[in-house]
């Protein structure tokens, strides 16, 4: 949606808003998804991104914070059976006071032409994640797919009934990594048509191409933990009230 005043009039709790703070490397000691969680909650960001095994560290510590929680299912390569992408979307659930769900599509079948296929895979997840209010977000690694895949892509996703398309998972091997380029939002915007919210993720490290999808009416972004700062525009004090 394109916000009602540019991004570079924005506080930095606004800015904030639109960030999913990227926690998930796999090599993250505990106290390296400890220290990242707690930086994305200092800054205020709507959600931590993380991986379904961090559940225990992450969830307690942004109980009664305005920050949630957002988890990936089948990251980062979306290969997995229909059942088993279910099952792991259920087990994530499972106790856990859940906003987000972040799903890979499969694009190895989207790369294919098998819509039908893709859409099934996606609305499955769907459907027992609305069952229990989560938001769905489809990643459909957009490095790997033609223009034109990436609008059959989102509108798979709209199909399935998913909440949101997303670009990248940040982890994509073969090829080069561009992420959500202003080109690769347009054109999940494009065929959305309004019906979809579109997620950037990738590649988004300074404030000058943050803003600019902002402005372009982007709903949410996946940002590094690196990057957070430098998007914000943060360069000490990340406790001010008032910023």
């Amino acid at each position: 949606m394109v916000p009602t005043k540019p991004a570079s009039e924005m506080t930095r709790a606004e800015l904030a808003s639109y960030i999913d703070q990227s926690v998930l490397k796999p090599e993250f000691t505990v106290e390296d998804i400890k220290k990242y969680t707690q930086e994305g909650i200092d800054y205020g960001c709507a959600t931590i991104c993380i991986n379904p095994s961090s559940l225990p560290i992450v969830a307690p510590m942004v109980e009664g914070t305005n920050t949630g929680l957002c988890v990936v299912c089948d990251f980062p390569f979306g290969a997995s059976s229909t059942e088993s992408k279910v099952a792991q979307a259920q087990a994530i659930m499972d106790g856990y006071d859940i906003q987000d769900l972040d799903i890979v599509a499969n694009y190895g079948r989207l790369r294919s032409g098998d819509l039908d296929y893709v859409t099934r895979d996606i609305r499955a997840v769907v459907d027992v994640c609305h069952a229990k209010g989560v938001v769905v977000k489809v990643i459909i690694e957009t490095d790997a797919l033609t223009s034109e895949q990436i609008k059959a892509g989102t509108r798979c996703a709209v199909d399935a009934g998913a909440d949101f398309i997303k670009s990248s998972t940040g982890f994509y091997t073969g090829g080069e990594q561009r992420g959500a380029t202003n080109e690769v939002v347009d054109l999940m915007m494009e065929a959305g048509n309004g019906e979809i919210q579109v997620k950037g993720s990738g590649a988004i490290r300074d404030q000058k191409h943050f803003f600019e999808l902002i402005d372009r009416g982007i709903d949410r972004m996946g940002i590094g933990y690196r990057s957070t700062p430098t998007v914000l525009g943060v360069t000490q004090d990340v406790s001010c009230d008032a910023c």
